[in-house]
């Protein structure tokens, strides 16, 4: 009798091992991940932001916090104060503290390929926002969210070459780029380059950066308005260097909008308030609220879903006869 309750026990005791090993096998890679965004666990997200540098920005960043508290995911925030090496050691750090997934907007196109491959080695998908980068290597990020700026670009080119269809010409163009290696500096540039270059007529007298901010902006404009005797068009990359151009513009005792027509690329309600004052001409839209789209993608890469390689957001082009009506929704 004895002998069989020992048996018993023996066999007990085994099960209660087995049972035990399985509950303490190694996960397989990316399950910890897949298991969060699958059954509703919290999901940790590190963003990784360019910086402040313009009203679209602090747009752009009130969207992704907001969003994030709305969808429950735990968002660790880095300001990269306009400096790629910001980014990268932000990047580092979350790799460091083990984040589920990692969205950010890069500063420049190119240089990423290294610390990408260390966010990949650790398991932790990558979405770019806003910016793209320059890389061989597509199977470093999962999918990018943001806009198309060459179709920027082209949507402000087209713009100027319908307003000036019936004027003979030359037609002399200031343009004040963005960050320089930035990929909306480089794909704006691209895209209205590529439409003016089908009229001789059109000619882009200088270009220079202003960094997307409105002092620089202003100060670029001065040295446009001082070294170029004939500007009859300025065409800015971003609303804020636009509107320190305007006053550049006016200090110089030129009217904005008329004396010399100005293009420009966001869409912020500053801007729009501009236009509605006559000292703006066009702006092509680009939308900074990205939050809810970026919190989406979040939980299905986190999950292990496929998502589409690119997401684009839905925007417009805005001449200066629907500024009035479209202020008031103007949320930024």
């Amino acid at each position: 009798m004895a002998r069989r309750a020992a048996l018993v026990l023996t066999a007990a005791l085994l099960a209660s091992s087995a049972v035990t090993a399985c509950s303490t096998e190694s996960p397989t890679p990316g399950s910890s991940s897949a298991a969060k965004g699958g059954s509703g666990g919290t999901i940790t997200l590190g963003f990784a932001q360019v910086g402040a540098e313009s009203g679209w920005r602090t747009a752009n960043t009130k969207s992704v916090q907001e969003a994030a508290k709305k969808a429950g995911i735990s968002l660790k925030f880095s300001d990269g104060q306009q400096k790629q090496e910001n980014q990268i050691k932000a990047i580092r750090n979350f790799i460091q503290q083990k984040v589920d997934v990692i969205a950010f907007s890069p500063v420049v196109e190119s240089g990423w390929d290294t610390v990408l491959k260390e966010a990949k080695d650790a398991g932790i998908p990558v979405i770019l926002t806003d910016r793209a980068v320059d890389t061989k290597d597509a199977a470093l990020y999962k999918t990018f969210l943001g806009s198309d700026f060459v179709k920027e670009g082209k949507s402000a080119g087209e713009w100027l070459a319908g307003a000036y269809a019936n004027e003979p010409g030359p037609v002399n163009i200031v343009e004040l780029q963005g960050t320089t290696g930035s990929a909306p500096a480089n794909d704006r540039k691209a895209g209205f380059a590529d439409v003016i270059r089908a009229d001789g007529k059109f000619k882009i007298v200088a270009s220079q950066s202003g960094d997307f901010t409105r002092a620089k902006g202003k100060e670029v404009m001065q040295a446009f308005l001082k070294s170029q005797k004939d500007i009859d068009v300025l065409y800015a990359h971003n609303d804020d260097m636009a509107l320190g151009a305007i006053q550049a513009i006016e200090e110089s005792g030129k009217k904005p909008g008329t004396d010399i027509k100005v293009i420009s690329v966001d869409g912020i309600k500053d801007a729009f308030v501009a236009m509605t004052e006559g000292k703006i001409n066009v702006v092509v839209e680009c939308n900074p609220m990205l939050g809810d789209q970026l919190m989406e993608l979040t939980k299905k890469v986190a999950a292990g879903e496929s998502v589409p390689a690119r997401v684009e957001t839905v925007e417009g082009v805005f001449p200066q006869d629907k500024a009035a009506a479209a202020l008031p929704s103007r949320n930024y």
